[in-house]
């Protein structure tokens, strides 16, 4: 908790609850778009000449970005399905964790996807790893390596934060 915010000052569950519910569709708008791209590349006709080991990492990050899509997608059914009535705190870090669970398939997807492009564009095997090596370091970096340590920074605990 930040040193100038008193107890009352936080967040009510059913505030965070709200929070959490808007985080997610602010996000799945735009992961739905990706998916729908992702969907239509396969039937371009370039796809089936890329060599079968780029088209896998293709299918790759598509399966792992529907894991994100459901990740992202989890925290409206389960408050509606298991706690329709209240929110608990269970319910909050349940939901948060699904969320920020959500992240890792999504850069892992983003980043094989990067891979997949860079070697339609250039066929250049080396430098399509690299991008996508890099991709996952910046995603991974400012989406938990940053905040894990502002939080750390911060003194937050794992009560404080609901993961």
């Amino acid at each position: 908790m930040d040193e100038q915010q008193t107890p009352a000052e936080r967040d009510s569950l059913k505030d965070q609850m709200g929070h959490l519910i808007e985080e997610a569709r602010m996000v799945l708008p735009g992961i739905q778009a990706l998916f729908g791209f992702q969907t239509v590349a396969v039937f371009n006709e370039r796809f089936a000449d890329l060599p079968f080991g780029v088209q896998a990492c293709h299918m790759i990050a598509l399966a792992l970005v529907v894991v994100a899509i459901a990740l992202v997608m989890m925290p409206a059914a389960y408050h509606r399905l298991a706690t329709p009535d209240r929110v608990t705190l269970q319910t909050i870090k349940v939901c948060s964790r699904a969320i920020c669970y959500a992240l890792a398939p999504l850069a892992a997807g983003l980043s094989l996807d990067m891979f997949v492009v860079l070697h339609a564009v250039t066929s250049d095997d080396v430098l399509s790893i690299a991008s996508a090596v890099a991709s996952f370091a910046l995603l991974i970096g400012l989406w938990f390596v940053y905040p894990l340590h502002r939080r750390r920074v911060h003194g937050y605990g794992a009560t404080d934060a609901g993961a």
